[in-house]
C-alpha cells in the first residue's frame, strides 16, 4: 500500500467520501506520470469481468496479486516491464464501504495477466 484515506466509520457523507477518493486520485496521476516517463503510457485492465474473476469455478481462481485487486478495485494501471517477465500495476481500492480507500502497488507474472 503506498497510501489510505481515512475511514469511514463515523461519517459516510458523500462529500466526504468524495474528497477522500480524489486525493488518492491525484497521487495516482502523479506517480502515473512519473512512472509513463520512464516505461510509457500504461494499459487500464478492467479487473470485472475481463479476467473472468466471476466464474463461479473454485479451480478458476485468479492468482495473486489479481485475486487481492479484483476483490478491492474495480480496474488497474499496468506497465509491462522492460527487463521481462513481470507486469506493475497501480490502483485504487476499497475493501468495504466503511474502510479507507487504498493507494495500491502490485507486482506479478506476465503470464498472470494476458495482454
Amino acid at each position: 500500500m503506498l497510501g489510505e484515506s481515512r475511514d469511514f466509520w463515523d461519517d459516510r457523507g458523500e462529500e466526504i467520501v468524495e474528497a477522500a477518493e480524489q486525493e488518492l486520485e491525484a497521487d495516482l496521476h502523479a506517480l502515473t506520470a512519473v512512472l509513463a516517463d520512464r516505461w510509457g503510457d500504461p494499459a487500464t485492465v478492467e479487473l470485472w469481468p475481463d479476467l473472468g474473476f466471476d466464474d463461479p469455478d473454485p479451480e478458476s481462481a485468479a492468482p495473486e496479486p489479481l485475486g487481492f485487486l479484483g476483490n478491492v478495485a474495480g480496474t488497474m494501471r499496468v506497465w509491462w516491464l522492460p527487463s521481462g517477465g513481470r507486469w506493475f500495476a497501480l490502483a485504487i481500492g476499497q475493501a468495504d464501504p466503511e474502510f479507507p480507500f487504498e493507494l495500491l502497488a502490485a507486482v506479478g507474472e506476465e503470464s498472470s495477466l494476458p495482454r
